[in-house]
């Protein structure tokens, strides 16, 4: 079953790169985002070049970090059945 993911509630409208590089992140997405003056911001380029992603360093680095735990405790999981076998 194909399941249909809305863009509405995650579209925050456009920003315009000025001319030192900036963009205004839109006030509903820095609320929504909980995104504050002083954040750092982590730009990745899209694999095929077609834009940039913006991420909270902090939430990027919290992703990672629980991703890292996941694996350890899988990798625990897998010795135990390894010795059981």
């Amino acid at each position: 079953m194909k399941s249909e993911v809305s863009l509405g509630k995650h579209f925050f409208g456009t920003a315009t790169v000025g001319e030192r590089g900036q963009i205004v992140i839109p006030s509903e997405a820095r609320k929504k985002m909980e995104i504050n003056p002083g954040d750092k911001l982590l730009v990745v380029g899209h694999p095929h070049g077609h834009g940039v992603f913006i991420f909270s360093v902090d939430q990027a680095q919290s992703f990672i970090s629980q991703i890292q735990d996941d694996l350890a405790r899988l990798d625990d999981v897998e010795e135990v059945e390894e010795d059981a076998g």
